[in-house]
């Protein structure tokens, strides 16, 4: 069996688990929870994100056992993040956006990413409550409910709409290079929004509904599969600062196009010591 002919076999089995999967989340949108903490305050779990990471990673392990995983959950119980091989890895986050699935905010999806050598070859996020299938194959295009996507083509900043995520400032590591960020972007863009989800807002970057993404302090699970969608789409997923991504310790700039990051790169260089000088 060819490679090729590996990746739609892998790309359609998993369509089918996370279509199923969705299933779950439209069910249990408008239901009781029951919500833990997984060490940290904002860092929310419900029985729910247990619940379709385990169904999917068993289905997914009896159809190719030597496949490995990294899950959000699993990662969160064993304390330990899997280090990425070149072996075939399924990178799963069963509910991104669990506090909007917890107070019923219709942005949560899941996501599913298959990396092989290390090469990111599938992405899919799907968003039931709006019935949203973003999905990619590597080299193949990027696709919304079967129809092709394209990133948006502004190319200034100033005629951008712009998501970010202000909440990582509770943590306070964050909290002057958030607020020096997100003043920046108010003067400087048509606005900034927050969907309090990383893989679907990345999809709205890969479908042109906005122009950058731009989010810190977030995991290899959230970022995999949107990544993929979006640089299929036309766009581009860089570090912070400038530099190849790091998809196990990501710090996010999702843009439209180059143009765009190199915008955002350049105003994050000189916005942090203006507002450390004029407000601190």
């Amino acid at each position: 069996m060819s490679e090729s002919h590996d990746i739609e076999e892998y790309y359609n089995i998993a369509e089918e688990l996370v279509l199923k999967a969705g299933k779950i989340i439209e069910n249990a949108i408008d239901s009781y929870k029951n919500v833990q903490c997984k060490g940290i305050e904002w860092d929310l779990v419900t029985e729910y994100d247990r619940k379709i990471e385990d169904i999917l990673q068993t289905q997914l392990s009896e159809i190719y056992p030597k496949h490995k995983f990294i899950g959000e959950e699993t990662t969160a119980e064993n304390k330990c993040l899997p280090k990425l091989t070149d072996d075939p890895t399924w990178i799963i986050d069963p509910i991104d956006g669990t506090t909007n699935f917890i107070h019923q905010f219709p942005h949560t999806c899941i996501s599913v990413a298959l990396v092989i050598r290390k090469k990111i070859e599938i992405g899919i996020v799907y968003n039931p409550l709006m019935k949203q299938f973003f999905s990619a194959k590597r080299q193949k295009g990027a696709f919304l409910n079967g129809r092709p996507i394209k990133t948006s083509k502004i190319a200034n900043l100033s005629d951008s709409l712009i998501a970010m995520e202000p909440w990582i400032a509770k943590n306070s590591n964050y909290l002057v290079s958030v607020y020096s960020r997100m003043h920046a972007l108010i003067q400087g863009t048509h606005g900034i929004r927050s969907l309090g989800t990383a893989a679907l807002t990345l999809c709205y970057v890969a479908m042109g509904a906005i122009e950058a993404y731009h989010v810190e302090s977030i995991e290899v699970w959230d970022v995999a599969a949107g990544k993929l969608i979006i640089e299929e789409a036309g766009g581009t997923v860089i570090d912070t600062a400038g530099g190849e991504l790091d998809l196990i310790t990501p710090r996010i700039i999702a843009a439209c196009n180059h143009s765009i990051a190199e915008q955002l790169i350049q105003l994050f260089k000189t916005i942090v010591k203006y507002f450390k000088q004029k407000y601190l």
